[in-house]
């Protein structure tokens, strides 16, 4: 794989700072030192932008096209000093992407303020799913709708129009402390294998099972019964970070 430049592309860590989600959790900002440990601990080159940005709130084709909401990463918990043309010329400066696709808002009980992983994700270069909420009274039908919409309007980094497939949002989680972030967008894809996030919602968790094969036929996709995980306030994909193949 080649750059612009003619020079062989290299992979390198990018070290994003971290500020609990906006300063929610205060006993747990001393994780923002972990993520320069890991980086460190590749041995690879570390790059870092010294801007709020964790790994949920964006989504990747790995050819050139970003997906993120205005809630997140507009926030003013975030980067206050930072506005939309700021933070677009960041990721394309840190990620190498060309086009940023800008959706508004998350779902309910997301603590993150819209993290995109709970939202919408590519499964291939083109093809992005988007969580759907068939109940037209609930509050996460029209924002979803909303999302939907905008995804629909977008073309990635060579023109093509986006392909959007809906998946119906699993039913709520029962829980006291409320509203919970639970959807089935928040898979992990690894070598051989994507693990989706399961609710013990037998119908709806078997249709969204039944689209994400159609999409990684060459890779198992695993159910994981992530009831107890979302009472944390994420899944799967929030507890685990992907790393680039080797660059041929």
């Amino acid at each position: 794989m080649k750059r612009k430049d003619g020079k062989k592309a290299t992979i390198a860590a990018t070290k994003w700072e971290f500020n609990a989600w906006g300063r929610k959790y205060d006993d747990l900002l001393i994780d923002n030192e972990t993520g320069l440990e890991v980086g460190k601990a590749t041995g690879l080159r570390t790059f870092e932008p010294g801007v709020v940005l964790e790994g949920g709130s964006i989504d990747v084709n790995g050819r050139g096209t970003l997906l993120t909401t205005e809630q997140c990463l507009l926030n003013k918990n975030r980067n206050p000093s930072l506005g939309k043309p700021e933070i677009e010329t960041l990721l394309r400066e840190n990620l190498g992407v060309s086009s940023v696709v800008w959706l508004e808002k998350g779902i309910e009980g997301d603590d993150t303020d819209g993290h995109v992983d709970d939202i919408a994700r590519f499964v291939d270069e083109n093809t992005v799913i988007c969580m759907a909420e068939p109940d037209t009274g609930d509050r996460n039908h029209p924002v979803l709708k909303r999302d939907q919409a905008i995804l629909a309007g977008h073309k990635d980094e060579q023109g093509r129009k986006l392909q959007v497939v809906p998946i119906a949002m699993p039913r709520n989680v029962p829980a006291d402390e409320g509203r919970l972030p639970a959807s089935y967008a928040n898979f992990y894809i690894g070598n051989s294998a994507v693990l989706v996030p399961v609710f013990g919602d037998a119908r709806r968790d078997s249709a969204a099972l039944e689209t994400l094969s159609e999409f990684f036929n060459s890779r198992k996709v695993v159910p994981v019964d992530s009831r107890e995980l979302v009472y944390g306030f994420g899944g799967i994909h929030c507890v685990t970070q992907q790393q680039p193949a080797p660059v041929a």
